[in-house]
């Protein structure tokens, strides 16, 4: 998946708003005013890298698969992992990484606004990644 590609993705997800705090080459993706991802564009040749948030476990696990999967850069390194966009994750695999992110920061928002988007979406389209469609 190249930056292109993880763009689309990213922002195909229900109701996602894109914000640039932090320059204009960095995209920060949010549901409901929360970030779910981060986006840096390539440069000087390196490839684009993205921020997801992860379970804990899974992204101790998804670090030791994926030599391209790191501690989240300028994150929480517990719950954020760094994807390196070289070629050598699957395309389906980062596709699930997402959907994960996506999932756990819509589990974290208000119950209005969570339910709000379970309505409006179906659970599926927002948690399809999760192990569970159980929501607190």
């Amino acid at each position: 998946m190249n930056y292109q590609e993880a763009h689309q993705y990213l922002n195909e997800k229900p109701e996602t708003r894109e914000d640039f705090p932090f320059g204009k080459d960095v995209s920060v993706m949010k549901i409901k005013g929360k970030m779910f991802a981060t986006l840096a564009q390539p440069k000087d040749g390196e490839p684009a890298t993205m921020n997801l948030k992860c379970d804990p476990q899974e992204a101790i696990m998804l670090r030791d698969v994926f030599e391209s999967v790191i501690p989240g850069y300028h994150m929480n390194k517990q719950h954020w992992n760094t994807v390196i966009l070289d070629g050598t994750v699957p395309s389906g695999e980062i596709e699930r990484m997402v959907d994960m992110s996506y999932g756990l920061v819509v589990k974290g928002l208000k119950v209005s606004l969570r339910k709000a988007l379970e309505t409006s979406h179906g659970q599926d389209a927002i948690y399809g990644a999760l192990p569970t469609h159980e929501n607190a």
